[in-house]
């Protein structure tokens, strides 16, 4: 039988966590945000002066970081001794694509995540996820709205201006973009959240769901 792992991707600020927590709920699966764990390496990496551009250092770096899943609705992956207010600082933001870009770094997140989505099934989202760390996922979601929906959903959610916001999300996309390209996975359904309000979106993820895989309803 294939994972029990919902895997949902897009570019920041496509409505890939407002969606995940709240499918991970609905499906009574774990929620695994896996840009996280890049953003606590590129935290980790700022605390220890390390360059986001030497690759060897930061996978011996990765040894320091926990993740796990805790209790809760939904169960959440977190990373031991990072919050949510320096893993979203602009420091953050700005490096993250950087020790994101290395093949060894990203080999290292890959067997992470696998480890935590075989556990117990995930719904799991990220930028490579239904591409590379779970091409086999029976359900597999492709984010996309344009970029004056995704700076207003981004502004909410942190404290920061639209122009700045607006800034750091090209600044994003075309970092990404040089990493990872921007491209659905092959059998993937591409949703246009844009115009869609959150209930929407999610009806829509779960009537997907139950079309390609209706086993994953409660997560059985």
């Amino acid at each position: 039988m294939p994972p029990c792992v919902v895997a949902i991707d897009g570019a920041a600020g496509s409505g890939k966590s407002t969606l995940a927590r709240a499918l991970s709920i609905a499906l009574g699966l774990a929620y695994v945000n896996t840009g996280l764990m890049y953003r606590a390496l590129a935290a980790a990496a700022l605390r220890s002066r390390v360059s986001p551009d030497d690759a060897p250092a930061l996978v011996e770096l990765m040894a320091s970081l926990s993740f796990r899943v805790i209790e809760g609705t939904p169960p959440t992956m977190e990373v031991e001794g990072y919050g949510g207010e320096e893993l979203t600082s602009l420091e953050v933001e700005r490096t993250v694509s950087e020790v994101a870009a290395h093949p060894a770094v990203r080999g290292a997140m890959r067997e992470a995540q696998r480890t935590i989505g075989l556990a117990d099934g995930a719904v799991m989202e990220g930028r490579d996820i239904g591409s590379v760390v779970f091409p086999e996922a029976p359900v597999k979601l492709f984010l996309v709205a344009d970029l004056a929906a995704r700076v207003d959903r981004r502004a909410e959610e942190r404290p920061h201006d639209d122009e700045t916001v607006a800034a750091e999300l090209r600044a994003r996309d075309d970092a990404d973009a040089r990493t990872n390209p921007f491209v659905a996975p092959e059998g993937a359904e591409v949703m246009d959240t844009g115009a869609l309000s959150i209930e929407e979106t999610l009806q829509e993820a779960l009537r997907l769901v139950e079309a390609r895989a209706p086993w994953l309803r409660g997560g059985s």
